[in-house]
This record gives C-alpha cells, structure tokens and sequence, in this order.
C-alpha cells in the first residue's frame, strides 16, 4: 500500500504518536497524524447521539478512520517498523489479549517456548529502541549548539518520492552546492545542464518542483511553459518529475499537478 507519510507524522513526540495526532498551537486545530484531517479548538461536533469537542472527536476519528494507531503503526512497512511479518501478527495477537499457548494455536502450531523466544526478542528490541532514541535526541540538541549544523543535516524528502534509497542522501550543503553550480545566474534561472550523476538529478528535481503551487492544476502547456524558464529540454524535465513521484498526471495528460 503506498502511504503518504507526512513530516507532522515523523516530527511528532511519542505521546502524539500514541494518541494518532498532534496539537497546532498556531492554528489552534487537531490535526491527524495518518491523514491531516483537523479539528478546530473550541468548536463542538456531533459524537455520536450526543457531542464532543475538537479533541475528543479527532480521538474518535482515529479510531473509526484508521483503526486505532497500534494497528495503524503495525501495518506500516517494514523500513519503518523494523518488524518481521512474523513479529507484526505475533504483537497483534498480543494486544488481543491472547495468551502464548492460544498465540501457538492461531500461528498453526509449534510450542509456547517459541512464542517465548519472540516475545524476548521484541522485548530486546524495545529495549535498544529506548537508548537509540535517547542517543539521537542528546546528539541533536549537542548539534543545534554548534553552528554549522544545519549544512549537514539532510534536506528533507518528499513523501511522494518514488524508490527512496542512499541517492536521497542530500545535506542541505551539497544541496546548496548543487544549486550553485547548474544555476550560475541564480536559482530562479536558467539551468546549465541536466546532469547524469542520480543525486544531482533529484537535488534539482527537487528544486524546480518549487516552481509549482500546492494543490493547483496545471495544464501540459502551462507546466511546459513553466519548465522553459529553467532548461529547453522541458520534456525530459517533466518526464523526471512525474517518474520520480514530484508531479502527478491524469493517465489522458488533461492536468499536472505537484503532488
């Protein structure tokens, strides 16, 4: 299943990761962490056959939407849970309540000892899971004291990105070192050439998918036209965009839009 992750999901804390969804102070509005839905502080909705407020109902949501965020987490991909296929439905059955002897009956057999084996195994794992995240968060709040840091870290990846892998290793550095050297006029100008080199290629990708707005449509002589601006070879420009999952298409050509 193709998700869209959004950068709310992985900037959230652990409790808004448990609860499905994050508060925005700015906008004063609950926002879901599955699939951004908002509802506004202060206003009252229908619950049922009776009401709620914003939080309450955006609880609900979560659970009627997306089944509760245990099994939402679950059913992620494995590059984001770490888990088998195996431990996924063996922490299913666990949060159902069952027992290791009924956990081996509905796993087609074997013995409790196995079911024990993984159960330690899942418990190592948290357990590694706690110190790498405590890890990663002394080394981020050491770096933000240290000026530099932000040339190093890596600029972010669009969710709709296509076959994400080590050519998405971009620093916000090499980024700005990219830019400079294909846009000698500037970045809003003309591009010198489309290079062959993979990393290069979606720095600059993700540069001129910039030129377009959010949630617009555009016909193909407008995004063409838009692409001009930045390298003749405009075709070649769309047709990476589209491929790399920066725009997408109806399957006739009738609209782009960045997605």
């Amino acid at each position: 299943m193709n998700r869209k992750i959004t950068d709310l999901f992985w900037n959230a804390s652990l409790e808004e990761l448990k609860n499905g969804f994050a508060y925005l102070e700015s906008e004063e509005t609950y926002c879901c962490l599955v699939c951004s839905k908002k509802t506004k502080n202060g206003v009252i909705y229908p619950y049922g056959d009776a009401f709620a407020d914003a939080r309450l109902t955006m609880k609900q949501h979560v659970e009627q939407e997306h089944g509760g965020m245990f099994a939402y987490l679950l059913s992620l991909n494995k590059k984001f849970t770490g888990l088998t296929e195996l431990q996924s439905q063996l922490l299913r059955y666990m949060y159902d309540g069952l027992n290791d002897k009924e956990i081996t009956q509905e796993m087609g057999g074997g013995s409790s000892s196995t079911i024990r084996a993984h159960r330690f195994t899942l418990r190592e794992k948290e357990k590694q899971a706690k110190i790498m995240l405590t890890i990663m968060q002394l080394l981020q709040e050491h770096r933000l004291q240290e000026p530099d840091h932000l040339e190093e870290e890596f600029v972010t990846i669009p969710q709709t990105a296509t076959m994400i892998d080590e050519r998405y290793q971009i620093t916000n550095k090499e980024y700005t070192e990219v830019l400079n050297k294909y846009f000698p006029e500037g970045p809003d100008g003309k591009m010198t050439e489309f290079p062959k080199k993979e990393k290069r290629k979606i720095a600059l990708l993700m540069h001129l998918i910039e030129r377009f707005e959010k949630g617009r449509t555009y016909t193909e002589k407008e995004v063409n036209e838009i692409l001009k601006t930045a390298f003749s070879d405009y075709v070649t420009l769309r047709r990476y965009l589209i491929e790399y999952g920066f725009m997408d298409r109806a399957d006739d050509g009738s609209w782009y839009t960045r997605t």
